[in-house]
C-alpha cells in the first residue's frame, strides 16, 4: 500500500489504534477523515490533528453507514482508502447474561464489530474499483484466531471478519484495490473500559509496527504476541486458548 497522496476514511478514528493510525497517515501526507459516535471525542482528535477531517456517525445503523458513504463520496471524490477499525469488546459469563431482556449491548457489538465494517466494504469496493489505486483495511484482532473465551462475543466477530476479508481478497484480487488486514494483539487502549488493557502493546509501538507492514505491502499484519497467531496450528490454537481462559475466567465469575 502506498502511504501518501491517500484520502482515507478511518472508522473509530478519534481515539486508540484509530487516532494513531491517522496521525501517522497525516504525516505522511494523506487527507485523513476520523468518523465515529460521539462528538466530543472526535473534537479532542481534531484539536490533537488540526488537519484531521471529522464526521459524526452512529455505524450500527444501516442507514448512517449509507449516509456516511454518500457523504464522503460526494464532497471527498478522491477517497481512495477505508480503514474499519471501530470496536466494542465486552467481556461477560453467558451463564448470567440477560439475553431474554437486554440484547441491545451484545448486538450493538455484533453491529459495530462485524456488520459496519461488511457494509462499509460493500459500499465502498465498486468505488474503489474505479480508481487506479485503493485500498480497504480491515482491523480484526489476533482474538480472531485464539478466542478469549470470556469475551466470546468480540472474538466471534473479529474470526468472521478475519474470514469475510480473506473472501474480499480473492474477489478484488484482478482490480486497483488492495484488501488488508491488521490483527493487533492486546493494545493499551481503553478498549473494553479503561484500565483492562494496560499490560497491552504500548499504542505508538505497535502503530508504528503496522505502518512497517504497510509500508512492506504485507496482506495479513500481525505485532507482538498476533505475529505467532496468525498460522497457529489448530492444536496449539486449543491450548492458548485454554490457557488465556484459565488465565482470566475469575474476571467474569
Amino acid at each position: 500500500m502506498k502511504l501518501s497522496g491517500n484520502t482515507i476514511l478511518i472508522t473509530g478514528g478519534g481515539s486508540g489504534i484509530g487516532l494513531a493510525f491517522a496521525q501517522r497517515f497525516i504525516q505522511a501526507g494523506n487527507t485523513v477523515i476520523a468518523t465515529g459516535r460521539r462528538e466530543n471525542v472526535l473534537q479532542q482528535a481534531q484539536e490533537k490533528l488540526p488537519g484531521l477531517i471529522t464526521r459524526v456517525s452512529d455505524l450500527n445503523k444501516e442507514s448512517e453507514r449509507v449516509a456516511l458513504f454518500e457523504w464522503v463520496t460526494a464532497n471527498y471524490p478522491e477517497v481512495n482508502v477505508l480503514v474499519n477499525n471501530a470496536g466494542i469488546q465486552q467481556r461477560f459469563n453467558v451463564l448470567k447474561a440477560n439475553a431474554r431482556n437486554d440484547w441491545g449491548g451484545i448486538g450493538q457489538e455484533i453491529a459495530t464489530n462485524l456488520e459496519a465494517p461488511v457494509h462499509l466494504s460493500l459500499l465502498f469496493a465498486p468505488f474503489f474499483a474505479a480508481k487506479e489505486r485503493a485500498a480497504i483495511v480491515n482491523v480484526t484482532s489476533g482474538l480472531a484466531f485464539t478466542p478469549f473465551a470470556i469475551a466470546p462475543i468480540y472474538s466471534a466477530t473479529k474470526s468472521a471478519l478475519h474470514s469475510f476479508t480473506m473472501s474480499l481478497r480473492h474477489q478484488l484480487s484482478e482490480t486497483s484495490v488492495e484488501v488488508i488486514e491488521v490483527a493487533p494483539p492486546a493494545v493499551n487502549t481503553d478498549l473494553g473500559g479503561s484500565g483492562l488493557h494496560v499490560q497491552g502493546e504500548p499504542l505508538d509501538a505497535f502503530a508504528d509496527g503496522i505502518f512497517k507492514g504497510l509500508e512492506e505491502g504485507l496482506p495479513e499484519i500481525g505485532y507482538g504476541t498476533s505475529v505467532g497467531r496468525l498460522r497457529m496450528s489448530r492444536d496449539d490454537i486449543d491450548m492458548y486458548t485454554e490457557k488465556l481462559y484459565q488465565a482470566t475466567k475469575n474476571a467474569i465469575e
